[in-house]
């Protein structure tokens, strides 16, 4: 079963706990700390699997977590970090994050077009500190460690594009599939009813020393660029495709269509989906040259093509144009002229490709862009003033400090207060009016602000 787009929810690993603990050896007086960190969680990692073709694997299972980190002991015993969970999708898989409240897509996660790429979209979290990082000079035994960090969660959307060099595209019925089955080895549904073919098919043909990976893309119809029939679902196919092939059926087939308006249908509705798509290279087929009457029919349409070719060249016949001038006559039936087609297709293709090859830029380190971007909004926060003298504090790093901190530990919370002060969160919370005894909502809990002065504040308030 073919499936090329789902969205599922992702978990990282929570971190483990620090550990608060205190060396007790004989003949070691005030041995000190020694409470060990908390393990990391395991993060979840989405990686580019050449050997996949769908997303099936996804389709009934849509919730996925790492492992999470273990917690620290004494002794300067660390936890062990959880591992990571690595979920395979097809090379050519577009992530995006997915608002599953609001059903909206949202911003590109990564577009993982290689072998072996990945990116992570759920970072796991951090294990807590254990009680031997919190020794200053005037706090010698520290009485306390940090909790593990909760991981992040997310849903995610994983959209499937095809990875083929060239498309086969037309309207119903116009022998797309038994094309795709006379050029290569792969054998699609053929019938002569339309929308015999639902789902893509990709094929691998050779001509000569180059080799091509084609595509079949369902017949389209019109409207197809605003998702009549099932327009949005295979035009986003074409969308990688360095070439289209554009297959006319010159029969009108049994609805009498005329061949050239489906020819101008298709060239539309491309141009309406997606503009780069209008000036994408092409490569025009005139098929079921079999049938009595096809010639008078691929002489209209050559000329049809011809004028297309120099318009797209900017109106010079000698300019190059993204558009073949040269019409294909063949019969996917019969098999004549397909051979021919197959050498333009090939080399076609492989001038592209080394055409890419040479503008192509640095890859995309999707992995350092997302994680700045994750990084950048972790640090948000926000101050909402509730009326009455409370005040709530949104932000992911402030509510995870809030969650690692322990709230049965006096010494806990006077750190966390100093770490919010450090982050901005007092500045803003005095800004917004809050004043000593107002009440301070994060992530679920109540206390009372209480301003965290300095020597050097107090200095200032009293002008010395």
């Amino acid at each position: 079963m073919f499936i090329d787009k789902v969205r599922i929810h992702v978990k990282g690993g929570n971190g483990g706990a620090g550990c608060m603990s205190f060396r007790r050896e004989a003949h070691v007086p005030k041995g000190g700390p020694d409470g060990g960190d908390g393990g990391h969680g395991g993060n979840v990692v989405v990686e580019a699997d050449a050997s996949l073709s769908s997303l099936i694997e996804y389709r009934f299972k849509h919730h996925f977590a790492a492992d999470r980190g273990t917690h620290g002991k004494g002794s300067r015993m660390h936890g062990a970090t959880g591992e990571d969970l690595v979920l395979k999708v097809p090379v050519g898989t577009v992530v995006h994050e997915y608002f599953e409240e609001s059903k909206e897509t949202g911003e590109l996660i990564a577009d993982l077009t290689h072998d072996g790429e990945r990116v992570t979209v759920a970072d796991g979290g951090m294990g807590g500190r254990g009680n031997i990082h919190f020794v200053t000079p005037t706090r010698r035994a520290p009485a306390f460690a940090e909790l593990g960090e909760p991981s992040q969660e997310r849903w995610i959307e994983l959209e499937m594009k095809l990875m083929a060099d060239a498309a086969l595209v037309g309207m119903p019925s116009a022998g797309k599939s038994s094309l795709i089955a006379k050029m290569s080895a792969a054998r699609p549904k053929i019938a002569d009813y339309p929308f015999t073919t639902l789902v893509p098919n990709l094929g691998v043909a050779r001509s000569g020393d180059y080799s091509f990976v084609v595509a079949d893309i369902p017949g389209l119809i019109e409207g197809a660029h605003e998702g009549r029939g099932l327009g949005h679902e295979f035009l986003r196919h074409i969308e990688r495709t360095a070439l289209i092939v554009h297959v006319v059926d010159l029969t009108g087939d049994y609805e009498g269509r005329d061949p050239l308006e489906d020819y101008d249908i298709i060239n539309r509705e491309l141009a309406l989906y997606a503009d780069e798509l209008a000036t994408r290279p092409r490569i025009v087929v005139a098929n079921k040259m079999d049938v009595p009457g096809a010639d008078e029919v691929a002489d209209k349409l050559a000329a049809r093509v011809r004028e297309d070719s120099i318009a797209a060249a900017g109106g010079d016949e000698f300019a190059p144009s993204p558009i073949d001038p040269k019409l294909y006559r063949i019969s996917a039936l019969t098999g004549d002229g397909v051979d021919g087609l197959k050498a333009a297709i090939a080399t076609k293709v492989h001038e592209l490709r080394e055409a890419a090859r040479t503008l192509s830029e640095a890859d995309v380190q999707y992995e350092h862009i997302w994680e700045h971007k994750r990084d950048e909004r972790d640090k948000k926060f926000k101050v909402l003033p509730l009326g009455g003298g409370v005040f709530r504090v949104e932000g992911p790093q402030v509510e995870r400090m809030v969650v690692q901190t322990d709230w049965e530990n006096e010494e806990a919370i006077a750190f966390l207060q100093h770490r919010l002060k450090r982050l901005g969160v007092e500045k803003a919370l005095e800004k917004a009016g809050a004043v000593d005894g107002d009440e301070i909502r994060i992530v679920g809990r109540a206390f009372e602000f209480e301003s965290v002065r300095t020597a050097d504040d107090l200095f200032k308030e009293l002008d010395l």
